[in-house]
């Protein structure tokens, strides 16, 4: 009896300290297993209430990657969070930067998700490539629900390079949405059909992380038998530079596809004919305007002034004077012939030459009789009270 009862003694002691160790265990397990993947995360507490926090750690990121911490519901490391982002307290999320090493440390409030446990820790890269972890979480006083069941067995995979098919028209040039169609070709690895999968095509520019779209196809794959899969693919309008589109089915990255977009150049040339064009037609439109309401001035007439018309009017250079020692011509004697300054021009002194109307030979200033200009003379009248 008495070995009996040691041996039951020892049993217990045996169970018990099972029975110590199965948390500590689970909890190992979670880490090792997130870790197992590349980034690890670890809590400092793997239970908690509302309202309270915990702190957590992760370590195996990329350098300077932007994270997001949230609490999601129906999710476990193994299935990742069922429902995404919806299953998650996102207004209590926290963000977090890794070091130069790719470790991180965040304190993370605790809040009851929307959907019941079980719950994790959901940690996502939301800058630079794919990358997610998961670490388990009992969120003390939340209803807790079974997963729903994994419906078949059946396994998709990519057997094929994928490509894009399509090309941009005069539209996309003028800045319209580009949009292609991702052709791949797949294959059931699985025991059991899969009927109308659901893939999720994501785009990405740069750094920032894919932006997930659902995207369903119609159609059955038997077991072992495989099927080309073409999903259209659209990204906003007036998109330019390099891009890549992922492939997602059942929580893992199936393929990714370069997708280099040309810059829409018909839109910079619409902006630099609207900046000619326009201030253009407002300038001709103003000026149409002023005319329109500045009064009009009546015409002016002009006059041409007529100058006096002389036909028979020659200007004649008037020669050397003679000097008063020298007499004049008695009234009965032939005047001397002059040689004008001109050659071969000989012209009489006596020749009647054309007079302004208002000098006659008579009357003109140091004319004679004779219609000869003298100088004037000593017996002439000068100034008043001279004789």
């Amino acid at each position: 009896m008495r070995f009996v009862g040691g041996r039951a003694r020892t049993a217990v002691r045996a169970v018990a300290v099972a029975l110590l160790l199965v948390p500590a265990t689970g909890t190992a397990a979670v880490s090792l297993g997130s870790a197992a993947g590349g980034p690890a995360v670890r809590l400092s507490t793997s239970e908690a209430g509302a309202g309270g926090s915990v702190t957590v750690t992760g370590s195996g990121w990329r350098p300077g990657t932007l994270l997001t911490l949230l609490v999601c519901g129906r999710a476990v490391p193994s299935r990742g969070v069922i429902g995404g982002t919806n299953s998650c307290a996102n207004a209590d999320g926290r963000a977090v930067t890794t070091d130069a090493k790719g470790d991180f440390e965040k304190r993370l409030p605790v809040t009851e998700p929307p959907a019941p446990c079980p719950c994790v820790v959901h940690v996502a890269a939301v800058t630079g490539g794919q990358a997610a972890a998961d670490a388990v979480l009992t969120v003390a006083g939340h209803p807790v629900e079974p997963l729903p069941k994994e419906s078949g067995a059946g396994r998709l995979a990519v057997l094929t390079d994928t490509r894009l098919d399509g090309s941009g028209g005069v539209l996309t040039w003028f800045g319209a949405p580009p949009a292609r169609h991702l052709v791949f070709t797949v294959g059931n690895l699985g025991t059991a059909s899969v009927k109308d999968p659901v893939f999720q095509l994501g785009t990405s520019h740069g750094v920032f992380a894919p932006q997930w779209e659902d995207q369903q196809w119609r159609g059955t794959v038997a077991p072992g038998g495989k099927a080309r899969i073409s999903l259209p693919v659209e990204l906003a309008a007036g998109a330019h530079g390099d891009y890549t589109v992922s492939l997602r089915y059942g929580g893992k990255v199936l393929a990714e596809q370069p997708w280099g977009v040309g810059r829409p150049w018909g839109v910079t040339l619409f902006w630099i004919l609207l900046a000619v064009v326009v201030p253009a037609a407002v300038f001709r439109i103003g000026m149409a305007v002023v005319d329109r309401v500045r009064p009009r001035r009546p015409a002016r007439r002009t006059r041409r002034h007529r100058g006096l018309r002389l036909p028979g009017l020659t200007l004649r250079l008037p020669g050397p004077r003679r000097s008063r020692a020298t007499p004049s011509a008695p009234p009965g004697s032939a005047p001397e012939a002059t040689e004008p300054a001109g050659a071969g021009n000989h012209t009489p002194r006596n020749a009647t030459t054309p007079t302004l109307p208002w000098f006659t030979p008579d009357d003109g200033p140091g004319g004679t009789a004779e219609g000869r200009l003298s100088a004037p003379q000593g017996n002439s009248p000068t100034t008043k009270g001279n004789t």
